[in-house]
C-alpha cells in the first residue's frame, strides 16, 4: 500500500491550500483516513481524521478552518486548509489505518508573506 500526498506550496497568511492523498496497492480499505503534520522542532501532531462512514475528528488548533473528507472509492482523502497561519507551516503526512498505520511521503506547506 502506497499513500501519495500532493498539494502543498507556500501561500500567505489567511490563504487556502487543499492537500489531496491517494492510496495505491493491494485492495485496501482503511477504517481511518487522515492527516498529521511535522513542524520543525515539534513531534508530529494529529490535524484530522475521517472514518469509513464519515465521522471526523479535528485538532483543538484546527478552530473550524480546515475540512477533511474522503472518497471511499477512489480511496482518497483530502484536507481543505483556509485561514492559514504561520504556525500552520509544517510537513503534512497522509495517514491511514486497517490493521496497521500507513504513511505518505509528505507534503510541505509554507505559510509565510
Amino acid at each position: 500500500v502506497q499513500l501519495q500526498a500532493s498539494g502543498g506550496g507556500l501561500v500567505q497568511p489567511g490563504g487556502s491550500l487543499r492537500l489531496s492523498c491517494a492510496a495505491s496497492g493491494k485492495i485496501f480499505s482503511p477504517h481511518v483516513m487522515g492527516w498529521y503534520r511535522q513542524a520543525p522542532g515539534k513531534q508530529r501532531a494529529l490535524v484530522a481524521t475521517i472514518t469509513a462512514v464519515g465521522i471526523t475528528n479535528y485538532a483543538d488548533f484546527v478552530e473550524g478552518r480546515f475540512t477533511i473528507s474522503r472518497d471511499n472509492a477512489k480511496l482518497t482523502v483530502d484536507l481543505q486548509m483556509n485561514s492559514l497561519k504561520p504556525e500552520d507551516t509544517a510537513v503534512y503526512y497522509c495517514y491511514a489505518f486497517r490493521g496497521r498505520a500507513y504513511w505518505g511521503q509528505g507534503t510541505l506547506v509554507t505559510v509565510s508573506s
